[in-house]
């Protein structure tokens, strides 16, 4: 009888610490009591869930009355949850997740989170090495803040150049206008063509989203880069940054092409219409690929409010 039910802790740990929420919960279901019982270095089964960063394991301990008990466990060497949670992830988990920054940031989101469920007078506990969970989280994390920083002043660096040369070439196209002005009265002679309408606005666009770029990225490079700032701070002015820049060559290509296009109107230059615009909307296209793909990391690792809920109606009852 004690084989077959370390046996079957031992399978609901395991199962814990790979993320096989399905089988903890049909486990939950048949014995509820094998949720609370403590096996090594007295640890229950939500201990493994955030020390392999399983969500959804873990978001299972919202929907179980005994949470605070759960919750307030404490090991043999006096580490609550949060002291759990503070150590750094697994590289394996780590890797997923591409850059240092957003690393940092996902590792601060699992601590707000477990803070939140973790009782207020457990907060603050010093564990045998007299270091409470906060004291654990800057000193495990100390390199991945410092890779973090790095990688993100290098990012902001480059991308602020791009973005500068950007702002340079649109405030001049803007006063150097595709067919130049009425001698007599300074307006532009194409102006009540639609392309020229295209090309006012894809050169202000372009403009304008260079330059809130450059703002975003001038904003990394003088933060403070303390711990919190990689939580929401850093993380949005960077996607802020290289979603305008983005934007900003994007529309560039398209104020290009209506110069082009204006330029050659007459009817034997015609033909050079489609290569034009099959050339000019390959970096568009990537451009616009690139935003959502430049986003997904952050928007991705921003479940940390929504934790909660993600897996709710599979919890127990």
């Amino acid at each position: 009888m004690i084989e077959e039910k370390n046996k079957a802790l031992s399978a609901l740990f395991t199962a814990a610490e790979e993320g096989n929420v399905e089988f903890v919960v049909k486990v939950a279901k048949a014995n509820p009591q094998l949720i609370q019982v403590i096996a090594t270095k007295r640890w229950n089964i939500f201990f493994s869930a955030v020390e392999y960063r399983q969500a959804k394991v873990f978001n299972l301990i919202h929907g179980l009355s005994f949470k605070n008990k759960i919750a307030s466990e404490i090991d043999e060497s006096a580490n609550t949850m949060l002291h759990v949670v503070a150590k750094l992830a697994p590289s394996s988990k780590l890797n997923r997740i591409s850059g240092p920054a957003f690393q940092m940031q996902s590792e601060l989101q699992w601590f707000k989170e477990v803070e939140n469920v973790v009782p207020e007078g457990y907060r603050v506990v010093h564990n045998s090495d007299g270091m409470n969970p906060e004291d654990v989280f800057k000193n495990s994390h100390k390199n991945l803040r410092m890779e973090g920083e790095k990688w993100m002043k290098e990012t902001a660096s480059s991308c602020s150049v791009v973005g500068a040369l950007v702002v340079t070439i649109m405030f001049a196209v803007a006063f150097t206008v595709p067919g130049g002005n009425n001698q007599d009265f300074g307006y532009p002679l194409f102006l009540e063509k639609k392309l020229f309408i295209l090309f006012v606005l894809s050169d202000a666009l372009s403009l304008f989203s260079s330059t809130t770029s450059v703002l975003m990225f001038l904003g990394i490079l003088t933060s403070r880069y303390a711990e919190e700032d990689f939580l929401e701070s850093l993380p949005k002015k960077l996607i802020i940054g290289l979603s305008t820049l983005f934007l900003s060559i994007a529309t560039m290509m398209i104020a290009f092409s209506a110069t082009i296009l204006l330029m050659l109107q007459h009817k034997s230059y015609s033909w050079v219409y489609l290569p034009i615009i099959m050339l000019a909307s390959v970096p568009v296209t990537l451009c616009v690929v690139a935003i959502p793909s430049s986003c997904s990391d952050d928007f991705f690792y921003l479940w940390s409010r929504h934790l909660r809920k993600e897996c709710q109606a599979m919890a127990m009852k």
